[in-house]
């Protein structure tokens, strides 16, 4: 078994570095602070949403609240195909808010992703420069556009990723989630830094209209249902890595809803996890391997330890190894974040058996976006 020590061994050295990398690509990353100056930047806010009638009447509350010029901004809603009262919940808080330039459009399928039909629809008749991506079951906060504005006034740039969070609340379900959203966003960030970009949330995701065109929009990973975010970013890091920024402010992040049952993260991580074999990133196929073997090598490795061909006291030294790495990563995204890490040592037991079932069904099943069946 001294050959397989040194196989697990082998994995979880570069297992560190990989992660290691990403601490030190997240503290390169610095933190923005809007500025008081004029705004100046107009936002076409795009929603595409089916069947949210009971997550729109927040995200519409946090819409009632942003500080920003009416006349700077509008909200595209993208009806897919909803079956419920959804625009009515639209249409009832835009007659409370006239103020607000709002336009509620019928998506257009066109492709096998629905999603960047509504996004591509919603592109075509925006007024204003930047768009800029939400979720139906998200919250923004009041600063929310002029952070964006005040970011871009100070910098060159075409396309802006920002942060996602849970709210602080729930039980282990909830806990789980947060702690796997913090490490996701840990790589995200330390990505950034690193100079090679290859994730994001299109909850938060804002690009001027031209660099859209530009780009050929979603041109060449439409047979793809998911990845409305992750490809349009990893084209641009090809063809404009210096146009693509990170934006790093609090008052910037925006909340999304954390799944209600084991079953429904299953899919919504294997709808995630399906998109990893399109990256074009060297850089983030090799991260997701030794992700993937080191979650594995926990696995076999308490086997061989249940069936005395290892010692517990080897397992134990490779979860410790891999918590401490973890979580380092997790605590310093947490100080940006704000959720809870109360879970971290149970979730760290978790992770390796959920992640590995994910990974390893994406790669045979299919997955579905808002109920309906997509392969």
């Amino acid at each position: 078994m001294e050959i397989v020590n040194l196989l697990f061994v082998l994995i979880f050295i570069n297992y560190v570095i990989f992660i290691g990398l990403l601490i030190w690509g997240f503290s390169k990353v610095k933190s923005f602070q809007k500025t008081n100056a004029e705004t100046k930047t107009g936002f076409s806010v795009v929603v595409p949403f089916r069947n949210e009638e009971k997550n729109l009447p927040e995200l519409l509350e946090s819409f009632s609240h942003l500080k920003y010029n009416k006349e700077q901004f509008e909200i595209i809603f993208v009806n897919d195909n909803s079956s419920d009262e959804s625009e009515r919940v639209i249409n009832h808080w835009r007659m409370e808010n006239p103020w607000v330039h709002l336009t509620i459009l019928d998506n257009v399928r066109i492709s096998k992703s629905p999603k960047k039909d509504a996004i591509t629809r919603a592109v075509t008749i925006a007024k204003h420069p930047w768009i800029i991506t939400t979720d139906a079951d998200c919250e923004v906060q009041p600063k929310w556009l002029s952070t964006f504005d005040s970011y871009i006034q100070n910098h060159d740039t075409e396309m802006i990723a920002g942060a996602v969070r849970y709210p602080k609340k729930g039980f282990l379900l909830s806990h789980f989630q947060q702690m796997d959203l913090l490490s996701l966003q840990g790589a995200t960030i330390g990505s950034f830094g690193l100079k090679e970009a290859f994730m994001c949330n299109g909850a938060n995701f804002a690009y001027t209209k031209n660099f859209f065109q530009e780009l050929g929009g979603f041109k060449d990973n439409n047979h793809i249902a998911s990845g409305d975010d992750v490809f349009l970013l990893q084209k641009a890091v090809v063809q404009h890595p210096k146009k693509i920024h990170y934006l790093k402010a609090k008052e910037a992040i925006v909340t999304t809803k954390p799944e209600k049952s084991w079953l429904k993260l299953f899919k919504q991580r294997v709808r995630w996890a399906s998109k990893t074999s399109a990256y074009q990133s060297d850089f983030s196929k090799a991260l997701a391997i030794m992700v993937f073997l080191a979650n594995v090598t926990l696995l076999v490795s308490s086997l061989l330890a249940g069936l005395q061909f290892l010692s517990w006291e080897f397992i134990m030294a490779l979860f410790l190894i891999k918590f401490v790495v973890d979580f380092v990563l997790i605590f310093r995204t947490n100080r940006f974040l704000g959720m809870y890490l109360y879970s971290a040592p149970i979730s760290s037991l978790l992770y390796p058996v959920f992640s590995t079932v994910v990974a390893l069904y994406s790669l045979v099943g299919g997955f579905e976006w808002k109920r309906e069946n997509i392969k």
